[in-house]
């Protein structure tokens, strides 16, 4: 063999699972092993004599990533050609590649993978069988075909796999770069989406989170068209059947805000709205574990000492094989992969057949000037969606006085959308108002005062409001409208503080939080310009009015 001058564990057994649909339908030629399926436990083995992780205390397997500890946003181009040129958004994170870039890109890694060992995982995305889509991953390292397993849909029956035929396929090798002087990449990482040849590569790259983000903005593309809301969200389900969708990021506690143990588990950040259902596109989550605690959290820190999930670039001590979740000198993003299954609350089938009743849009305000709740109009809605307010941490801990940004995202997920953000917004109000949802804009940011001065508002707070919107309790109160924004603020939430809903109050000078809110709104209107001449003019008229338009 090229890289062991014995068998490796699972060696006898890598074609055991194998697919007629083999590789040189994608045109490899003269591998050395190939390694179809393999389980968890064989996958576990065959990272470890590869020397490409860590077993640490409980079972988890923990891998450094290199260079790359997160999304390489800057890197990410599509395959301009006749099938997607008129449908695509190009732009900042739909950057356009040609069939002859690709091509050539293609044809050299297929050569630089000759002789060498690959695993495959076929499985799929997208839980509701109407919109599943069987997609073969390939990766040149045994932790990755784990992390695509653990993140997808796999498949129980032993027999599938021998008929399995993929609709897309991924390919991931961060030991092979491209070269920016002949591929016009920016740098030597690409993720390359090849819509008209279904394949995907990943390249340059080490870190998992790639691999499952890609096979998102996949379905992003492709289910659209099919009239279905693919969402970067999280999704629960009540005792009544009652389903509810948060979008929003992981800075907005949007983890911790949905391990609620009254509501059941349809997934973590990645799923699709159709007229009949709300499906999961993954089988697993990928959760930041920076700072994760087993008081705060204590579902998902229990899988941090689990068999079966990956740690990526979390700290450990390889005395004792404990890990430092509150070390983020390797990077803020420390993650953890596992199946959706290690969380008790979690529905088996990852999707259920009814409709949304509620839609959150969770924000910090890190200018501590917003509401923490409000209840928006179907109008409003579509503007705060396209808007996507939140903060951005300057990666690392906000405890040490580096103050986070604003920072307006699109979609709540605009790096992983490749239509136009109107063409979700248009999706999204389709939906709702088929449905009859009810929209809310959340903010678990600072109150009295910005970051830095004023503190955050309450978790337990915001859990209550929230609980009190989903189970109606809010349909009972008196609202106000506010001043700039013109959404209906509540005046009052059982077992949460009145002062709240009215945050001016809590400033010490009243002028400074009116100036404050004052730019907030500027903030806003000056990033909608950007839809300016894509967007109705009705939808730019629900954005926030100056002080000075008002008095």
């Amino acid at each position: 063999m090229k890289y062991f001058k014995f068998p490796t564990p699972a060696q006898k057994q890598a074609g055991e699972f194998s697919s007629d649909y083999d590789l040189g339908h994608h045109g490899f030629k003269h591998l050395e092993t190939v390694y179809w399926n393999l389980p968890e436990a064989a996958l576990y083995e065959e990272a470890i004599i590869r020397n490409e992780g860590r077993i640490v205390n409980g079972g988890p397997l923990l891998i450094h990533t290199g260079k790359w500890t997160e999304q390489a946003t800057n890197d990410k181009y599509l395959v301009k050609e006749l099938s997607t040129e008129n449908i695509i958004d190009w732009g900042e994170y739909n950057r356009p590649i040609t069939e002859e870039k690709f091509n050539s890109i293609y044809t050299r890694l297929l050569a630089f993978l000759q002789g060498k060992e690959l695993f495959v995982q076929d499985v799929y995305a997208g839980s509701d069988s109407d919109y599943k889509l069987n997609v073969r991953v390939i990766t040149d390292t045994a932790w990755q075909s784990l992390f695509a397993r653990n993140m997808l849909n796999t498949f129980s029956e032993r027999g599938i796999h021998k008929n399995f035929v993929p609709e897309f396929t991924l390919i991931s090798v961060p030991s092979f770069n491209v070269d920016p002087r002949i591929d016009g990449t920016l740098s030597e990482t690409a993720v390359v989406i090849n819509f008209s040849q279904r394949i995907a590569i990943i390249v340059g790259t080490s870190y998992g989170g790639e691999i499952k983000n890609t096979i998102f903005t996949i379905m992003n593309y492709l289910l659209p068209l099919r009239d279905v809301m693919a969402m970067h969200c999280s999704a629960n389900v009540g005792k009544n059947n009652d389903v509810a969708l948060f979008f929003g990021f992981s800075e907005t506690e949007k983890t911790a805000l949905l391990a609620d143990s009254k509501r059941r588990l349809i997934g973590d950040d990645e799923h699709g709205w159709s007229d009949t259902s709300v499906f999961n596109f993954k089988g697993g989550c990928h959760t930041k574990v920076i700072r994760l605690s087993a008081e705060a959290e204590p579902e998902i820190y229990a899988c941090t000492q689990r068999f079966g999930s990956i740690l990526e670039n979390v700290v450990y001590d390889p005395g004792s094989r404990y890990i430092d979740l509150d070390d983020d000198s390797l990077t803020e993003n420390t993650r953890m992969s596992y199946p959706i299954e290690f969380i008790p609350n979690a529905i088996p089938e990852k999707m259920v057949k009814v409709q949304p009743k509620n839609i959150i849009f969770l924000m910090a305000d890190v200018q501590g000037v917003m509401p923490p709740i409000a209840q928006l109009t179907m109008e409003q809605a579509i503007y705060h969606f396209m808007s996507g307010y939140t903060l951005k941490i300057a990666g690392t801990e906000m405890e040490l006085d580096i103050e986070p940004k604003i920072t307006f995202n699109a979609c709540f997920g605009a790096q992983f959308m490749v239509h136009h953000p109107y063409y979700y917004a248009k999706l999204l109000r389709s939906k709702a108002e088929k449905s009859g949802a009810k929209i809310w804009l959340v903010n678990t940011g600072w109150v009295g005062g910005k970051f830095g001065v004023g503190k955050r508002i309450s978790i337990r707070y915001t859990r209550r409001m929230l609980n009190a919107a989903l189970d109606g309790e809010l349909d009972n109160v008196k609202y106000r409208k506010d001043k700039l924004f013109g959404f209906n603020v509540p005046l009052s939430c059982p077992d949460v503080p009145d002062e709240l809903f009215k945050p001016e109050n809590a400033w010490g000078n009243k002028d400074e939080y009116w100036q404050k809110y004052d730019e907030l709104a500027t903030r806003y209107i000056e990033n909608f310009k950007l839809f300016r001449g894509q967007v109705p003019e009705e939808i730019f008229e629900q954005g926030p009015k100056r002080l000075k338009e008002i008095k």
